[in-house]
């Protein structure tokens, strides 16, 4: 085992759906030491929050050892989810919002809970469609890997 620092990856996503439910993909770009990998997939029947999720998921999950990871979402709902920490109060209440009514997606929540584990995961909110390149190219990459489906 290697006590060297860990290293830092730069991660956009973004998911993209048609119809909501309907067609779906999801698209992520990761970067580091200079270099860049892009990830993309989708489903025929999906959700815009489940793409999302997935994009996320599958970033983390292509991680070859424990990284500092600097996800960047334009995804309100994901970004709250751990920076208002209501991850945690959905988990203390039985995967329940305050409202009483079952989290949606619990399923994925719990995938990227684990896919998050080995990782230093640090969450920063984009704003969406609005000019910043990495951003638009991880939407591009969910809208056509949603185009796959339609």
């Amino acid at each position: 085992m290697s006590d060297s620092p860990k290293q830092e990856v730069i991660v956009f996503t973004d998911g993209a759906c048609s119809g909501n439910p309907g067609p779906g993909g999801w698209g992520a770009l990761l970067q580091w030491n200079g270099q860049e990998k892009e990830l993309s997939g989708g489903a025929p029947d999906t959700t815009n929050n489940r793409m999302e999720m997935r994009a996320v998921i599958e970033a983390l999950k292509a991680l070859k050892r424990p990284c500092i990871v600097k996800i960047h979402s334009d995804s309100a709902l994901i970004i709250n989810t751990f920076k208002q920490n209501w991850i945690n109060s959905w988990i203390k209440r039985g995967w329940k919002k305050a409202n009483k009514k079952p989290v949606e997606n619990q399923d994925l929540w719990q995938e990227m809970l684990t896919a998050m584990q080995p990782h230093d995961v640090h969450w920063i909110k984009v704003k969406g469609h609005s000019g910043n390149p990495r951003n638009e190219r991880v939407d591009t990459l969910a809208v056509e890997a949603s185009e796959r489906f339609q």
